[in-house]
């Protein structure tokens, strides 16, 4: 694999494209101009578990892309869509990994290229500075699996994982990545949405059984719940997402959901605890917990609207 792209240089993106380029040639497709600029003026730098830095190229314009032999899908769930629908020619001869949060990525990837596509989880974490600055925080591994519906050769798989493994990122291809990504999917389901609608950060609060009020109970019954729809619908989960999750505890992290609510932004609930409420429907099983948080968080996201259309409303009242 010579060439590869990171679609999308967030904090994950940035730490993908960063170090792969220190042992390959990399390209960095973002949405905006201004990014892909300074990209190609100062590079790239990676602070904290690792220091360095390194050029690479970038763009914003799918015509300047060249065809490449592994892509990195880095953007958050929601945009997924809308980058490799703009891009996904190019990976034709090639592969993509996903690298989302929860379930549905790699579905909507395959609609969009005729390359291989592989399943990928990741566990690291990062704090993006800048378009050109990310600290590297929590290194752990990305682990990798073949796509079923597109049959992707496992070899294939551990292709990619020794060049990502190879950068000096952690990576371990696995012959069913599934495990894998149900045990991150109800770890992230249970500590975005609850993040998101408390405005707490990943904290102690979340692993706290102490008292009755003790946000940890809620949690610890939306793992459970999670661990049930896994069950029913046959997958055996590689790591236990409460561990995961009082590790995560001690962080303080801010979730990328509590960013988004804070922001007015999309969240991708959908992905997360929506795809368990679906998962539960088709198992035959019941997920009363994913499923009320999955509406509670789809109903705050249409409130943004419903305030901005009950001021034009006042306003249109009060007018003389």
């Amino acid at each position: 694999m010579k060439r590869v792209c990171v679609v999308g240089c967030g904090s994950i993106g940035s730490l993908y494209a960063a170090h792969l380029a220190r042992v390959t040639e990399v390209w960095a497709f973002v949405r905006r101009e201004e990014h892909a600029s300074a990209l190609n003026r100062e590079g790239l730098r990676v602070s904290g578990k690792h220091e360095f830095r390194v050029s690479l190229k970038a763009t914003n314009r799918p015509d300047d892309l060249p065809d490449c032999d592994l892509a990195i899908v880095a953007t958050k769930a929601t945009q997924v869509g809308e980058s490799i629908s703009r891009v996904g020619k190019r990976f034709d001869r090639g592969a993509v990994i996903s690298a989302q949060n929860g379930l549905g990525s790699e579905e909507i990837i395959a609609a969009h290229t005729r390359g291989q596509v592989i399943r990928g989880t990741t566990f690291m974490s990062g704090t993006r500075h800048g378009d050109t600055h990310v600290q590297y925080e929590l290194d752990t591994a990305t682990w990798l699996g073949p796509f079923e519906p597109r049959s992707t050769p496992y070899g294939l798989v551990e292709e990619a994982a020794r060049l990502i493994a190879s950068s000096g990122l952690e990576a371990e291809a696995l012959p069913d990545a599934r495990p894998a990504q149900w045990s991150k999917l109800i770890f992230n389901a249970s500590v975005n949405a609850v993040s998101a609608l408390t405005g707490l950060p990943h904290s102690l609060h979340f692993a706290d059984e102490s008292k009755f009020a003790a946000l940890g109970h809620l949690l610890h019954e939306l793992i459970d719940e999670g661990k049930r729809v896994a069950a029913a619908a046959a997958i055996e989960l590689r790591e236990d997402p409460w561990t995961m999750n009082k590790i995560g505890a001690l962080t303080n992290h801010p979730t990328s959901m509590l960013y988004d609510i804070r922001h007015q932004l999309p969240t991708e609930i959908e992905f997360l605890s929506g795809a368990i409420a679906r998962e539960a429907v088709r198992a035959g099983v019941d997920a009363p917990l994913h499923t009320a948080l999955y509406r509670l968080l789809k109903a705050r996201e249409v409130s943004w609207g419903f305030a901005d259309e009950n001021r034009a409303v006042l306003a249109q009242r009060e007018a003389p």
